[in-house]
């Protein structure tokens, strides 16, 4: 499908009945926030384009922390976070109207509390929508369903055969679903999008949703997530380290670059780009663990869009790759050879940095420093290298592929 789609993630509420503490979407499971799972399984999708998140402005602290570092392996960005309304159909629509300066031609909305939504949801949410211009994932339900009255007595309730379960993402074209929270704006009534899309007058079809893709809301379901993700985890059973290297000499300039961080000094690094030896001996390691060529053959010195570049996209692009085959970074390790300069004050800020470009927790990544005994290149100041280990965890398959 060659349509144009983007995401909307709402994530502005408070989530109440998952207990005190952080509002549910910034809550950690698998020692990461649950809003971070899921913004990454979009990002992870090829058949999107970019993803933006409705927030509650009190949340911007935690949304920034909780996004460091992300991107997307299949090309998709993300967009700067929006504000959000008092209910939310008024945060789907701030979402809406962010995108309408560059709109999509499908758009899925999904609530952040589903941090398990699966690449087959996606591509049937926006397959159905192409098709329907407005879809839902549903599932049967299990238990029969009564009607309760007041007095606390049960009756016969409807046909439970007649009935479903609906989840996210619902999928709509673009257009249609801005126009119907447009007209709509002022009803409080309606419980999801396929409401809002039903009111104005269009069908909704479905599509078959996924038992996996859960709703965290109570305590409980957040004990269940950490199970599901202890799960995911052993199946990613492909354990593979590789090393990378990278050297520069010194030249002219009043700093030098290293693990992201401009480091004030009487020289700088030569290099096509800008020398960072640590980013570039990490892409390195992280390339080989997956047998991905080498930073050269990604990003070559002979092209001029690549002189003077940053370093830490050739870093991003090394762990978009491995998301891309589905598996994840376990740990980043880099050592630091030189005389000069001194390492130490900054080696926090790098560790912080790579862990941002990467997506990991500062606990995830290592820099230590040493110096060569003044023997060698590094010895007599003429350069610095560097060396880095990757260690990351893929799917198992036979042939390694």
């Amino acid at each position: 499908m060659d349509a144009t789609a983007d995401v909307v993630v709402v994530a502005a509420g408070r989530g109440t009945r998952a207990g005190e503490g952080l509002p549910k979407q910034y809550r950690p499971i698998g020692g990461r926030p649950l809003l971070r799972h899921t913004l990454e399984r979009f990002l992870g999708q090829p058949g999107i384009r970019r993803v933006v998140t409705v927030i509650d402005p009190a949340h911007a602290e935690l949304y920034a922390a909780a996004t460091q570092g992300l991107s997307g392996a299949g090309g998709a960005r993300l967009a700067a976070p929006v504000t959000g309304g008092a209910t939310r159909q008024a945060s789907v629509r701030a979402g809406l109207e962010a995108l309408a300066e560059d709109p999509p031609e499908l758009v899925l909305i999904h609530d952040a509390a589903r941090p398990f939504v699966s690449a087959r949801l996606v591509a049937d949410a926006l397959e159905t929508a192409a098709r329907h211009g407005a879809a839902v994932p549903v599932l049967r339900l299990v238990d029969t369903v009564k009607r309760w009255e007041a007095d606390g007595f049960v009756v016969s309730g409807p046909d439970r055969d007649l009935l479903r379960s609906v989840q996210t993402p619902q999928s709509f074209r673009y257009a249609l679903i801005r126009e119907a929270h447009r007209a709509l704006a002022g009803r409080d009534d309606l419980t999801d999008d396929a409401a809002v899309a039903d009111a104005a007058g269009h069908r909704v079809a479905s599509f078959t949703g996924d038992a996996a893709n859960l709703k965290l809301t109570t305590p409980e379901d957040f004990v269940g997530a950490e199970r599901v993700l202890a799960r995911e985890l052993r199946d990613l059973a492909d354990v593979r380290s590789a090393t990378g290297y990278d050297v520069h000499a010194f030249g002219e300039g009043d700093h030098v670059m290293l693990g992201g961080i401009a480091i004030p000094f009487g020289r700088g690094l030569a290099g096509h780009s800008d020398a960072d030896v640590v980013l570039h001996a990490l892409t390195d390691a992280l390339l080989g663990t997956i047998g991905a060529e080498d930073i050269g053959f990604h990003f070559p010195p002979s092209k001029p869009e690549w002189k003077g570049a940053a370093s830490d996209q050739f870093l991003r692009h090394a762990v978009d790759l491995v998301a891309a085959k589905g598996g994840r970074v376990a740990h980043l390790d880099a050592t630091i050879v030189c005389e000069e300069p001194k390492i130490g004050p900054h080696r926090q800020a790098m560790r912080e940095r790579i862990a941002g470009i990467a997506g990991l927790p500062v606990a995830r990544v290592s820099v230590k420093a040493t110096t060569s005994e003044r023997l060698g290149f590094t010895g007599r100041r003429e350069g610095i290298a560097a060396l880095a280990t990757a260690t990351v965890r893929l799917p198992f398959t036979e042939d390694g592929e």
